[in-house]
């Protein structure tokens, strides 16, 4: 389903890295994402208030371009 606020989503399981590409053109990852946590993401409605809920909250995240 499209979103409001993310582009892109990109999860690398051997790192545990989430790579979130906004629309804004901002992207970040965040360090050690089960990957339970990348396939709700995946399937989540609100792929905003999922990041806001359960990602920004508990993960740290880098800013990488």
């Amino acid at each position: 389903m499209p979103s409001s606020v993310v582009a892109h989503i990109k999860y690398e399981l051997a790192s545990k890295k989430l790579i979130v590409v906004f629309l804004s053109g901002d992207v970040y990852s965040y360090n050690d994402v089960p990957e339970k946590i990348y396939k709700e993401f995946k399937a989540a409605t609100s792929k905003g208030n999922y990041l806001n809920r359960k990602i920004k909250k508990l993960f740290k995240a880098e800013k990488i371009s």
